[in-house]
């Protein structure tokens, strides 16, 4: 029996999804550092689940959180700090070896190192943001 290219592409794609399907639910641990040179962090971090609420993180102290990461589960945190925002995706199950599990809010953005090959990456840069527009 021949398998068409697309036929066969579609059982491929059926067996991932099985498989990542059948992966455990696992415990996680995020955490958002302020390292910034002189500011107080405002941080709002999220998924479509649980609303973590809206942190002040003073300059060398961080917020974090534990969960249950499973199919589907992501994270995005909102920062703000004087005029300026940021928003980041601080974990996505789909792709969780590509993220960090710690990350560094500093002046010029916000920089994880990734789990699968320790690489230090910046996530997000800061942009300028009118008031209203605030957290």
């Amino acid at each position: 029996m021949i398998i068409s290219q697309p036929a066969a592409s579609a059982v491929a794609l059926a067996i991932m999804v099985i498989i990542m399907m059948a992966r455990p639910a696992i415990q996680e641990e995020i955490h958002v550092t302020n390292k910034l040179s002189s500011k107080i962090l405002i941080a709002h971090c999220k998924s479509k689940d649980d609303d973590l609420g809206t942190h002040a993180i003073p300059i060398g102290e961080d917020i974090g959180w534990q969960f249950r990461g499973k199919v589907g589960t992501h994270f995005w945190c909102d920062l703000a700090v004087q005029d300026k925002r940021l928003t980041f995706v601080s974990y996505d199950w789909g792709d969780a070896d590509n993220y960090s599990r710690n990350w560094d809010v500093r002046d010029d953005g916000v920089y994880g190192t990734r789990v699968r090959d320790s690489l230090t990456f910046c996530a997000g840069t800061w942009r300028q943001i009118k008031f209203d527009q605030m957290l």
